[in-house]
């Protein structure tokens, strides 16, 4: 499962009943609202210029009460202030954060959408069935430090690295896939987003969309694209990635779904027992090809 070109039926099948059992997710126009605006250009590697093509913020509008009031979203956001961004800088765990960490899983443990990927990874033998054990393999996934810069102690972790997003030697901005940090870090002026990225001549996205390809620069650092599941809550982006992560022992694993209306490529890498990086990579919407 190192590299898969034509649709995953299996995987497309079950994130489908992942979708459907996310009863967390945010509904666009309601509880949050996007705005796509322009699609942004050409960055040259290790360039930190991109021409803005996004005068306004790609968040207009969230329901933060309503964040804040469902139990994995507030878990999740206890957890994004809790790393030091910049690789080589070692990471220390206090005991507040470990349980933080315990907690968010706990959490996370309690819906449908985490028991029914962990249902899956039992039958498929990737999983241990005791609930304590399987808490335990989630965390070494998510949450395990390990050394990202070699030159210095361990400076990362899967979490850090997917969901809030570390600087590498001050030129580059790794990771950071996540709409709610994304969000979170727009409103206090540390995102600028520069615009959607699509191939040339593509559809616009809309307010509609729950994946987006963006372009953005966090704390004067750009990232000349990176994809983002919208508005999903953040026990599905742990359950479909540490299903991809456990179903391949491949360092780089890339497979095509098509969940909802969305054809995606959904990447994973691998760092020993953890995760390097993950993100989903739109591909098409709606049959729009992007």
């Amino acid at each position: 499962m190192a590299r898969s070109h034509g649709v995953n039926q299996e995987l497309t099948e079950l994130l489908n009943q992942l979708w459907s059992l996310d009863t967390n997710r945010l509904r666009p126009g309601t509880d949050y609202i996007i705005s796509p605006q322009g699609r942004a250009g050409y960055v040259a590697q290790g360039s930190n210029y991109a021409r803005d093509r996004a005068r306004a913020p790609l968040f207009t509008y969230v329901n933060e009460d309503k964040l804040k009031s469902i139990e994995t979203y507030a878990h999740f956001i206890n957890l994004l202030d809790n790393y030091e961004t910049s690789t080589g800088v070692s990471e220390t765990v206090t005991s507040e954060e470990h349980r933080e960490n315990r907690l968010f899983i706990d959490a996370i443990m309690e819906t449908d959408v985490m028991k029914c990927a962990h249902k899956y990874l039992v039958r498929k033998g990737q999983s241990p069935s005791d609930l304590g054990q399987f808490k335990r393999q989630l965390y070494d996934i998510w949450f395990r430090l390990y050394h990202r810069d070699r030159s210095g102690g361990e400076d990362s972790c899967g979490f850090e690295h997917v969901f809030v997003g570390e600087t590498k030697y001050d030129r580059e901005v790794i990771g950071l896939h996540n709409w709610i940090q994304f969000y979170l870090q727009e409103k206090h002026n540390h995102i600028d987003y520069k615009g959607y990225k699509a191939r040339d001549n593509k559809d616009t996205p809309d307010e509609d969309d729950h994946v987006l390809n963006l372009q953005f620069s966090w704390k004067g650092l750009v990232k000349p694209v990176g994809g983002s599941f919208i508005g999903v809550s953040p026990e599905f982006e742990v359950a479909v990635f540490t299903i991809i992560f456990l179903m391949s022992t491949e360092k780089m694993t890339s497979v095509v779904v098509k969940v909802d209306e969305y054809v995606l490529e959904l990447v994973v890498f691998r760092y020993g027992r953890s995760i390097g990086t993950s993100y989903p990579k739109l591909l098409s919407s709606n049959n729009r090809d992007l």
